[in-house]
C-alpha cells in the first residue's frame, strides 16, 4: 500500500459516490468467452475440476478465504446507482479479494454489467482497484481483458459514456482496459497507477512515476480528485456527458468593443494586444459548470489548449451541454492538438455540439515539437473536424496563424471577432520568405487580406460577431 493513501473496500468506494446502490445479480453460469460475435451461438459454459483451469494447488481454498475475509463472492461488485442525479451502472473492485484480480468469473460479471448498461441506456462508472489478471487461472484469466475491451467498445459504439475512477492501486490489465480505456479518467490522490505493479517494475524505477499525479502530468489522467470532492465532480461529469443535442452552438458575442481595423497591420496589433479578451474569458462568459479533460493519452499535455464540457445557458431546460476546445494565444503543441482531437471525437460519439475558439500565432515548430509528431497531430485534428457528425461552431478570437489555427476551424461555420485576424502565414514570416525588408511587413499584411472584413469577403468566415447589447 502506498504510505498514507487510503485503500477503500469495494463498498466503501461505492459509499464515496452514492448513498443508494442496488447490486446486480451475478451471472447464473459462466458467460461465453470472447471473441464470439453477438449473433454467433454462445460457447458452452466451461467446467473445471478442483482449483480452476490450471489445477493450481490451493486456489479453491484461497478463493474461499478471500470470500470469507471480504464478504464478497468475486473481485468486482456490480450494480446500479444514482450519482449526482444520473442513473448509472457502477462497477467497484474489491482489492482485498485476491488483489482485485480479473478471473473468468470477474469477466462474467463485467460482461453482464456492460450488457445491462447498454440495454437500459445507462453510463458506466468503474471504481478501479486491481493488480491485474489472476495468475492462478493463467491465460484463461488474461483473455478476460479481451472480453472487457470488447464490452467497452460495444458500449462506446452505443453512444454511452464511460468514466473511470482510479483507486489505490490500479495496475496491469485493469489499468490498460477499464482505466485507461474510459472516456474520462479521474484518480484519487497518491494512488498507484501504472501498467507495471510494484513487484514487477525494474529495480531502479522511480516509484513517483507510478502515481496518479505522474499520470496526470503525462496526459493519461484528466484530474486527481480528493475523496470529498469526488461525488460532486463525478455527478457533474455524468450530467454533462448524458445530454446530447442536435443544435449547433451559436457563436458567442465579442467581449471587446473594438472597431474593425483599417489596415491589415492594425488587425495584427488588435489580435496581439495584451488587453484583448482570451479564451478563458469567453468560456466564463458563455459556459457554466465546466469540467475539463486533460492530456492526449500519448504522454503529453498542453496548457495552451483548454478542452472540456460545460453548460450553455440558452434558456432551454436549464441549459444544454457543449464541448469546447480553446486555444489560449500560445503556439499550440502536438499534445494540444491530440487532446482537441480526442475531445471532438468524444463529443461526436456522444452527440454533443462543439465550440472551438481559435487563437494561436501558429503551431509550435521547435525541434521538440517535430519529435513529438507535430504534423501528425495537426492532421489528427483536421481529420476529427472533417469526420464529425455533431455540429461544430468556431469563433476566431485573436490570432489565426496558418494551419495550426485552421485545424480547429469548422468548415462553413467559422465566425470572427473584430479584434482578430486569420492568415496563411504571419506577415513578418511572409515578408521574410519573399525576401522583403522589414519596412514592408505592414504592406504585406494588407496584401494578405487578413482583416475580419476581408475574411468575410473571401468566404473564409460567415460573419463578424458584435458585442452583446446590455438591456436598456
Amino acid at each position: 500500500m502506498t504510505e498514507g493513501v487510503p485503500r477503500y473496500t469495494a463498498r466503501e468506494a461505492i459509499g464515496l459516490v452514492t448513498s443508494g446502490f442496488t447490486e446486480l445479480p451475478g451471472p447464473a453460469s459462466p458467460v461465453h468467452v470472447y471473441p464470439a460475435e453477438p449473433a454467433a451461438p454462445a460457447a458452452p459454459a466451461r467446467e473445471y475440476g478442483p482449483d480452476g483451469p490450471l489445477s493450481w494447488q490451493g486456489y479453491d481454498a484461497s478463493h474461499a478465504r478471500a470470500a470469507a475475509r471480504t464478504g464478497e463472492e468475486e473481485s468486482v461488485v456490480c450494480g446500479t446507482a444514482t450519482v449526482g442525479g444520473t442513473a448509472t451502472v457502477l462497477i467497484s473492485f474489491e482489492f482485498g479479494f485476491l488483489g482485485g484480480s480479473l478471473g473468468e468469473r470477474t469477466g462474467d460479471r463485467l460482461e453482464a454489467a456492460y450488457a445491462y448498461a447498454r440495454e437500459h441506456r445507462l453510463p458506466v462508472v468503474s471504481l478501479v482497484a486491481t493488480g491485474g489478471s489472476r495468475m492462478q487461472e493463467g491465460m484463461r484469466a488474461l483473455v478476460q481483458l479481451q472480453r472487457v475491451a470488447r464490452q467497452s467498445t460495444l458500449t462506446r459504439e452505443a453512444g454511452l459514456p464511460q468514466i473511470a475512477v482510479l483507486r489505490d492501486p490500479t495496475t496491469g490489465g485493469g489499468w490498460a482496459t477499464l482505466g485507461a480505456g474510459a472516456d474520462v479518467v479521474l484518480a484519487l490522490p497518491g494512488a498507484q497507477v501504472g501498467f507495471a505493479g510494484s513487484r514487477v517494475r525494474p529495480p531502479d524505477a522511480d516509484p513517483a512515476a507510478y502515481t496518479a499525479e505522474a499520470q496526470l502530468a503525462a496526459g493519461a489522467v484528466d484530474a486527481v480528485v480528493p475523496p470529498a470532492e469526488l461525488p460532486g465532480l463525478l455527478g457533474l461529469w455524468l450530467q454533462l456527458l448524458s445530454h446530447p443535442s442536435a443544435e449547433p452552438v451559436p457563436p458567442p458575442p465579442a467581449l471587446a468593443d473594438t472597431d474593425l481595423p483599417a489596415t491589415g497591420w492594425e488587425a495584427v496589433g488588435n489580435a496581439r494586444s495584451p488587453q484583448r479578451p482570451r479564451a478563458t474569458a469567453y468560456l466564463d462568459a458563455c459556459l457554466t459548470r465546466r469540467a475539463a479533460i486533460s492530456g492526449d493519452r500519448c504522454g503529453g499535455k498542453d496548457d495552451g489548449m483548454l478542452c472540456g464540457f460545460g453548460v450553455l445557458e440558452d434558456g432551454k431546460d436549464g441549459g444544454r451541454t457543449v464541448a469546447y476546445a480553446a486555444q489560449t494565444g500560445t503556439a499550440t503543441r502536438p499534445a494540444g492538438y491530440r487532446t482537441a482531437a480526442r475531445l471532438i471525437r468524444l463529443a461526436d460519439r456522444l452527440r454533443i455540439p462543439v465550440l472551438t475558439l481559435v487563437d494561436t500565432p501558429g503551431a509550435a515548430n521547435d525541434a521538440e515539437a517535430e519529435r513529438q509528431g507535430a504534423g501528425a497531430a495537426i492532421a489528427d485534428v483536421f481529420g476529427a473536424v472533417a469526420a464529425a457528425r455533431t455540429p461544430l461552431t468556431t469563433l476566431l478570437i485573436g490570432e489565426g496563424g496558418s494551419g495550426g489555427a485552421l485545424a480547429l476551424a469548422a468548415p462553413d461555420n467559422t465566425w470572427a471577432t473584430p479584434d482578430s485576424y486569420f492568415s496563411v502565414i504571419a506577415p513578418e514570416l511572409a515578408a521574410a520568405i519573399l525576401k522583403r525588408p522589414p519596412e514592408e511587413v505592414r504592406a504585406t499584411a494588407d496584401q494578405l487580406r487578413i482583416r475580419p472584413q476581408d475574411l468575410v469577403d473571401l468566404g473564409v468566415v460567415r460573419g463578424i460577431v458584435e458585442p452583446s447589447k446590455s438591456p436598456s
